[in-house]
């Protein structure tokens, strides 16, 4: 019997040494989980036997249980290298329609030809679908999607608004409306230009033109605006370049421009302290706030199959207490643009990726947009020593595991994404040391036992 007890001891030993290597050899492999022995004694007694004399028949490798400690954190340049601090899993799928799940905390993941979000075995990683403002519609396993980067370009916004904030100069000399040239600077008193995007996102320049007027008092100025080669007609009787919404804010009426020659203009008037003053509009009704110029584009400007209906209001926010305001002034200073900024964006290029901590992926564009895309998804269990292990640094769902329950990370018991990131193996190197000489020894005591059985057991068979 002691021999059996003896090979027993030695198969246990021969385990803890195998247990040991397994997890130095994998001291490398990203999102490892290191793996103990957990051994019993065996002991079998019947009835009729006397427990208190009974030895014990050797030892029994009961488990050999991961160890599902948090393993460091490696930095990369990699924003696809995904490691979770904290409790979860990631899930794939071999096949993009395979409900075949398996869970990993290995997050070395890459794109494949088709643009999804692969492991280096093809598994497609699995998120959440998200709303266009990044929430998530559904947090269940089963509705989960395989994670794709789109190669699109990022869809360009039309400018619906200009805010333009400006002094004009007080001590300018006025000028002649009649002789306004736009290609002559003699007759005109100041000018800016912005570009603008129609509904394709193609670039357009709006330009202002701003004149004293000399038949008006002092404090009068005419604004004109261009829209590439094209006036800009306030009240919307220049055929062919579009209608205008009306005057806005502080604006009078229509003013005829440049000796007959089909060009209109805006009237500003301001208040001998300089400010913008309210005044009144064309058929007299009084605004005291609101827009200077609302001007819908005719097709002759957009001839690139746009929406020529687009509209772009110039806007003068009259508000003394915003400190954004956009309330031109004549002050005696130069002419000075201290604000002029438009709503609308080119078409973009695919410029890289972001995840966020919750998992949140967006796709960033070089016109400065970005998109919520999908939401990693993270998988946790009520038992993580239960999942069975498969190659690959992956885990299935068992009886013993539980139920897999999804959810976003950085809610409930779910950890948190690090993008850029991998987990690293939980194995300290040195402790797996010091076992392997523990697991020697024992070997080798358990062997030396297995001799001393044989030594005893030849000393019988020799008595004569």
């Amino acid at each position: 019997m002691s021999f059996n007890i003896a090979l027993s001891g030695v198969s246990a030993a021969q385990k803890d040494l195998d247990t040991t290597a397994n997890n130095i050899a994998n001291v490398n492999t990203v999102g490892f989980k290191e793996s103990r022995a957990e051994f019993g004694d065996v002991y079998a007694q019947s009835l009729l036997a006397g427990g208190k004399t009974k030895v014990g028949d050797g030892v029994l490798t009961q488990e050999v249980a991961q160890q599902f400690s948090q393993g460091s954190l490696q930095f990369t340049n990699n924003a696809l290298d995904l490691a979770i601090t904290g409790n979860g899993f990631f899930g794939t799928i071999p096949e993009i329609d395979s409900r075949d799940f398996s869970f990993t905390r290995a997050g070395q993941f890459k794109l494949d030809s088709d643009n999804f979000v692969v492991n280096s075995a093809g598994d497609n990683l699995l998120g959440f679908p998200v709303n266009a403002d990044g929430s998530s519609s559904s947090v269940a396993l089963s509705t989960t999607v395989p994670v794709r980067i789109p190669d699109s370009s990022g869809a360009p916004q039309e400018t619906t608004e200009v805010a333009l904030k400006m002094n004009l100069p007080a001590g300018a000399d006025p000028v002649d409306l009649d002789l306004f040239n736009p290609d002559d600077p003699l007759t005109y008193n100041a000018a800016t230009s912005v570009t603008v995007f129609d509904t394709l996102g193609d670039s357009h320049v709006m330009t202002y033109y701003f004149m004293k007027d000399a038949s008006a008092s002092g404090n009068e100025w005419v604004g004109v605006t261009y829209l590439d080669d094209f006036p800009l007609d306030t009240e919307g009787d220049t055929p062919g370049v579009g209608a205008a919404g009306g005057t806005g804010a502080n604006v009078v009426g229509e003013t005829s421009l440049g000796a007959g020659n089909g060009v209109s203009g805006y009237r500003m008037i301001f208040s001998n302290g300089g400010d913008f003053q309210a005044t009144q509009n064309a058929d007299g009704t009084s605004i005291l706030t609101g827009d200077l110029q609302s001007v819908p584009i005719g097709a002759t400007i957009f001839a690139n199959g746009s929406d020529p209906t687009q509209t772009i209001t110039t806007n003068f926010t009259l508000d003394s207490a915003n400190a954004t305001a956009n309330e031109p002034t004549q002050f005696a200073s130069a002419f000075e643009v201290t604000s002029l900024e438009q709503d609308g964006l080119p078409v973009g290029r695919l410029t890289g990726i972001e995840i966020g901590p919750d998992g949140l992926v967006r796709a960033t564009y070089s016109n400065g947009t970005s998109e919520p895309i999908v939401r990693v998804a993270l998988i946790r269990f009520a038992n993580d020593q239960g999942l069975t292990q498969q190659s690959g640094t992956q885990w299935q769902e068992s009886i013993l595991s539980g139920e897999a329950l999804a959810g976003e990370a950085t809610t409930g018991t779910f950890g948190e994404i690090n993008s850029s990131a991998l987990e690293q193996a939980n194995v300290n190197l040195t402790t797996e040391l010091i076992d392997m000489i523990i697991a020697q020894r024992n070997f080798q005591a358990n062997s030396r036992a297995l001799e001393v059985n044989n030594q005893l057991n030849q000393t019988v068979l020799n008595i004569r």
